[in-house]
């Protein structure tokens, strides 16, 4: 199993490029979750994607990264800025949950959201209330 943090895999294709033996095609990674999507998901995230700044905790600091962050087709992928043609970075999703960090994570932060995926754990905050809604 090759997912770790790691499970945020480096992209050197850009979005409109994508190989389609890419690790993290929607195909590859049903596969290797042992997933299924319907059609009507599918369609739904088609039609639904999302962009902007995120911050991203880094492992056991209190340090906070900010990325441009685009949500689309299952899949996370990090730009160091909206400027960047190519990710630095994806996290495809499928199979994670979304949930808010319990007291016992001790992140003290306004608007933290957690992805978690078996050991696969990942805390992103958002810059306002707004942002964390959507």
């Amino acid at each position: 199993d090759q997912e770790s943090e790691d499970d945020l895999s480096a992209s050197r294709t850009s979005l409109e490029r994508q190989s389609p033996h890419r690790g993290n095609t929607t195909v590859h990674v049903c596969w290797h979750r042992n997933t299924s999507v319907s059609m009507i998901d599918f369609s739904i995230a088609v039609e639904n994607q999302l962009s902007g700044n995120l911050l991203r905790k880094f492992k056991n600091s209190n340090g906070w990264q900010k990325l441009w962050v685009v949500f689309t087709n299952f899949c996370m992928f990090f730009y160091k800025s909206h400027q960047d043609n190519h990710p630095l970075a994806s996290l495809p999703l499928l199979g994670y949950s979304l949930t808010i960090p319990s007291e016992s994570e001790n992140i003290h932060k306004d608007f933290v959201f957690k992805l978690h995926f078996k050991s696969h754990v990942y805390y992103f905050r958002a810059e306002s209330e707004y942002t964390f809604e959507r």
